[in-house]
């Protein structure tokens, strides 16, 4: 198994200096490389301050600069707000100076807040189609001339400049449901999957529709398939209630957010109280440890075992949810000291 972590810049309120918070997501990045993770991946959201990434691109350059080995991912650009000759040639000027590190991750985005400001108009639930257009224009402006007339975006003849170091940069999509599944296999691409906070079962589901998409294309390259959970590991009961209170706060913003409830202050997101949700037993305490990837070393390994078994190859460890910058850097090192031996 090979581990991966996606890490945000992230303000919980403005107590928070952000100086401290970019020293501090640069330091996660380095005892990332340094402890053997594979790829590291930069998300894309805009106006909030709980995931502080207005572009990718640029927060993965700035990776790139304090690291020498680990790949870095877009994890992921969202189409729909993005030129194609401007999403070519931003990622290819991070392949160039990375040294050939780019991991291409695409996909269709998640708040319909952000909807609403950076494309006007679109539906949450549409957005896929500007994926589906975006990627092989990518991929086409990448080998050299073209011009496009599509359904979203038209131009004439046009290259990505520069071109990326690597011959074909590895393509990852978001992927939770069986369209996207086969999207995947049909275009050589590599999928990465979140089940949330929901139990394993749903994981279960996510394989289960990767493999129905595979045997729908018996001949398509198996890709590498990544499953994402919110992670943190202690040793310690009082570790323990730390965590879980910052991940059930995260959650009550994240309800905000997906709700589009509008009740956003200066980037901040209120958080929905979670008594007040129909759905608060998703947020149950005992039932995160259960689903996430909560507990301590030993618990944390037998959790991973099992998402082995099932098929899952690479992990992506998410470290950003609200918890505190000296229990972040805690739990990541007894992540790479303790748990990750297991899968050496």
């Amino acid at each position: 198994m090979k581990f991966q972590i996606a890490v945000n810049l992230e303000r919980m309120d403005d107590s928070v200096d952000m100086n401290a918070v970019q020293k501090h997501t640069i330091e996660m990045v380095q005892m990332a490389e340094q402890g053997g993770f594979d790829i590291v991946w930069a998300a894309e959201h805009h106006a909030l301050e709980m995931t502080i990434a207005p572009n990718p691109f640029q927060i993965m350059t700035w990776w790139a600069t304090h690291t020498d080995k680990i790949r870095l991912g877009s994890g992921v650009a969202n189409a729909s707000y993005w030129h194609p000759i401007n999403l070519a040639g931003e990622a290819a000027f991070l392949d160039l100076i990375s040294g050939g590190r780019l991991e291409f991750g695409l996909g269709s985005g998640a708040y319909q807040r952000e909807f609403d400001r950076m494309r006007p108009g679109l539906k949450q639930s549409d957005a896929w189609q500007y994926m589906q257009e975006m990627l092989p224009v990518v991929q086409a402006l990448w080998k050299g001339d073209y011009a496009h007339d599509g359904e979203f975006w038209s131009f004439p003849t046009s290259t990505s400049c520069p071109k990326p170091v690597q011959d074909n940069p590895p393509i990852w999509v978001a992927a939770r449901s069986p369209i996207t599944f086969d999207y995947a296999l049909r275009n050589d691409c590599n999928v990465m999957s979140w089940p949330l906070t929901r139990p394993f079962a749903e994981a279960e589901l996510y394989m289960q529709q990767f493999e129905d998409s595979l045997k729908i294309y018996p001949n398509a390259r198996r890709p590498r398939f990544a499953m994402m959970r919110h992670a943190a590991v202690y040793d310690n009961d009082a570790s323990r209630t730390v965590a879980i209170d910052a991940i059930r706060c995260v959650l009550g913003q994240f309800e905000n957010l997906f709700r589009n409830a509008g009740d956003v202050s200066n980037g901040f997101p209120k958080q929905i109280p979670l008594a007040e949700l129909a759905n608060r037993n998703e947020y149950d305490a005992e039932m995160l440890e259960e689903n996430l990837l909560f507990g301590r070393p030993e618990e944390v390994i037998a959790k991973l075992k099992r998402y082995q078994a099932l098929g899952v190859e690479d992990f992506i460890y998410y470290a950003s949810m609200g918890l505190g910058m000296e229990e972040q850097k805690k739990s990541l090192k007894l992540f790479c000291d303790e748990v990750m031996p297991a899968f050496a």
